[in-house]
């Protein structure tokens, strides 16, 4: 049909067993499954459950520009800098 459009959504599922880690439960993401959500090692996670799922997203790093972190900042609240004296041992200033 003219101006039709055709959706193919695939989705990849594979089989996980649920073990014990501690007093917490844990799964393994097979490989493919972690570089398909964009999960590695150490990142950060969202983990949500409702109506017997368990859904697991990565969280997203926010980027903040100078003037974003400045203007939060409010002058009369900024201390003084402390005079620590001279270096001792081997610090370098």
């Amino acid at each position: 049909m003219p101006g039709s459009a055709a959706c193919i959504i695939v989705v990849d599922t594979m089989r996980a067993r649920i073990q014990k880690w501690g007093n917490s439960l844990a799964i393994r993401i097979p490989k493919g499954l972690a570089e398909e959500a964009g999960l590695t090692q150490g990142v950060e996670v969202d983990l949500h459950a409702a109506k017997g799922r368990l859904t697991i997203k990565p969280l997203k790093s926010k980027t903040y520009t100078l003037s974003q972190l400045l203007k939060g900042m409010n002058p009369r609240k900024i201390r003084p800098l402390v005079d620590w004296g001279p270096p001792q041992g081997r610090e370098v200033w």
